[in-house]
């Protein structure tokens, strides 16, 4: 596959190795093996859950602190992401967790839009032949105890920034368990949606078709994972009927063990029903993995097609936070 496009993309579950080595460095981290460093930031076979699988966050986010680290990360995913054939990325991260040290959450913001321009400065220069990549942000409120002000924070950021920086969402992220049912963040969303700010939700992934049902009750027109719907087909023909779009991770969903092995994964069953679905990386870093990868592995495991391929790439044109002139440009291309 060429001229990809990923739509649910996590900044710092998706570090560059290199970009971690050179940032310890920067900070004075103990020196560690290669080896080591990827265990530290990488899910192994044995991975129980999502739980465990998010624990892996924790180191990244040390790296994430200050100016410099946001824009030397987001310059360098932006490099490798281009390498790989990406054209359009929208790629998420929580200003809230970036802000540990000197940093506002506006602040963090600001600081990865400077790590696209610098990217773009240096795509600019390039005489490749290959397709531009554009990138655009999404903001994530978190599923934590005690930052109902954050999150709003979030969403009025989102609002503020929205016209003058490349933010065009936002998402709710985090533990999918029933202490942070997404009907409790109601009054989030309903901020969001009377202040015009797109949204996302994180739902169907470790928890079941209940947290789909809730999502779309809030309003929701794109879920985070969704890939639990295969569970109640009543669910199934409601998000066909509707045209909601699932931001489905395969590599992702077999880490967290929503399923045991690629080869039950139902990308092609829920397309021929009619879902929007698209195909993502979500963590690239944590699940090493990159959306090449995703391809290949499902056309092995699956059989996916190429005609179903350029499907799930016009379903993520179509159900971006792109600009309608950028749509335009990626539909161009995609032919």
């Amino acid at each position: 596959m060429e001229d990809l496009i990923d739509l649910h993309l996590h900044l710092d579950g998706s570090v560059p190795f290199n970009t971690v080595k050179k940032l310890s460095k920067l900070h004075h981290f103990p020196l560690i093996s290669d080896d080591k460093l990827h265990q530290k930031l990488s899910v192994s076979d044995n991975c129980h859950n999502l739980n465990e699988y998010l624990e892996k966050f924790a180191f990244p986010l040390k790296l994430m602190q200050t100016k410099t680290d946001l824009e030397l990360i987001v310059y360098e995913l932006l490099r490798d992401l281009r390498k790989q054939g990406c054209i359009y990325v929208e790629m998420r991260f929580a200003p809230q967790l970036h802000t540990q040290k000197e940093l506002t959450q506006e602040e963090a913001i600001r600081a990865c839009e400077i790590g696209y321009k610098n990217f773009l400065n240096w795509q600019a220069v390039l005489r490749d032949g290959k397709p531009a990549l554009h990138a655009n942000f999404i903001l994530c409120c978190m599923r934590l105890r005690g930052n109902e002000k954050e999150n709003f924070e979030t969403v009025e950021l989102a609002h503020k920034l929205m016209p003058i920086t490349h933010v065009v969402g936002i998402d709710l992220a985090g533990a999918e368990t029933p202490e942070f049912a997404i009907h409790k963040y109601s009054k989030l969303f309903a901020k969001a949606k009377e202040l015009g700010v797109p949204y996302t939700i994180h739902a169907g992934e470790a928890m079941g078709p209940n947290s789909i049902r809730e999502a779309l009750a809030l309003g929701a027109k794109r879920i985070g994972h969704g890939i639990r719907c295969i569970e109640d087909q009543n669910l199934v023909n409601k998000l066909a009927k509707d045209k909601i779009t699932l931001e489905c991770c395969a590599t992702s969903n077999l880490n967290t063990k929503v399923f045991d092995r690629l080869t039950k994964y139902p990308v092609r069953e829920l397309l021929h029903e009619g879902v929007h679905v698209t195909l993502n990386t979500d963590n690239m870093t944590v699940s090493h993995t990159n959306l090449p990868t995703e391809y290949r592995r499902l056309e092995v495991k699956t059989g996916l097609l190429a005609s179903e391929e350029k499907e799930m790439m016009k379903n993520s044109i179509q159900a971006s936070f792109a600009s309608p002139k950028e749509k335009q440009r990626l539909t161009a291309l995609l032919g």
